[in-house]
């Protein structure tokens, strides 16, 4: 018995790590502790993940990538061949679209198109919250979804050259269901949000490389 006591121990002690990484992946303690824009909207959450990235680029040449996020814009640069197996119909730009450039308060970035999973409307979120070249923050709220939630971006210069890109969610859930969905949930959201960040970082990098090669020297 003492066995499989000690087996169970160590086995939720792996899971409790591995939560604790998938949570907070790339990110630091600090990162994680510290409030950013769109925390305040939901307080107490039941679940709050944050994941980073470094850029070898300066924030002004990552935020266009973010503005331009949603399923019938530029994407979430994912795992694109992931995201169309399940029917999201994902073509995730690899340049800046002016035409995309146009982001305010209220209006809505889509995730899902119209009509998956018998959703007329897809699933859609409103931008709460925007500072200019700073932060985009997500929301949903019951009735229209389960639970009340934030989805944040954050583009933290540290150089001239470089900067932090942070992904926060914050969900505050009723129903024990809900917090036992999200838990089996987050290691694929976990992932997919990685491979966004990833994304980003490979096209804002690659687009600023190829701008400073054409800059004419001073």
């Amino acid at each position: 018995m003492w066995k499989n006591v000690a087996g169970a121990a160590v086995a939720g002690a792996g899971l409790y790590a591995a939560r604790r990484f998938y949570r907070n992946w790339g990110t630091t303690k600090e990162e994680c502790e510290t409030p950013l824009p769109g925390d305040e909207l939901v307080g107490g959450p039941a679940v709050q993940t944050t994941e980073g990235v470094w850029i070898d680029a300066p924030a002004s040449a990552v935020w266009p990538w973010l503005v331009q996020m949603g399923q019938d814009r530029g994407g979430l640069y994912s795992y694109e061949s992931l995201e169309n197996l399940i029917g999201l119909q994902y073509r995730n730009a690899d340049r800046i679209h002016p035409e995309w450039q146009q982001l305010a308060v209220g209006d809505v970035v889509r995730l899902v198109p119209r009509g998956w999973l018998g959703l007329s409307d897809g699933m859609s979120l409103p931008v709460a919250q925007l500072i200019e070249g700073q932060s985009i923050v997500l929301r949903q709220t019951p009735p229209k979804f389960p639970f009340d939630g934030v989805w944040s971006f954050h583009v933290q210069p540290r150089w001239e050259d470089r900067c932090r890109l942070l992904v926060r969610s914050r969900s505050r859930m009723r129903l024990p269901g809900e917090v036992v969905g999200a838990e089996l949930a987050g290691p694929v959201t976990a992932l997919m949000t990685r491979g966004m960040l990833l994304g980003i970082k490979r096209r804002a990098e690659a687009a600023w490389q190829s701008t400073a090669k054409d800059s004419p020297p001073e």
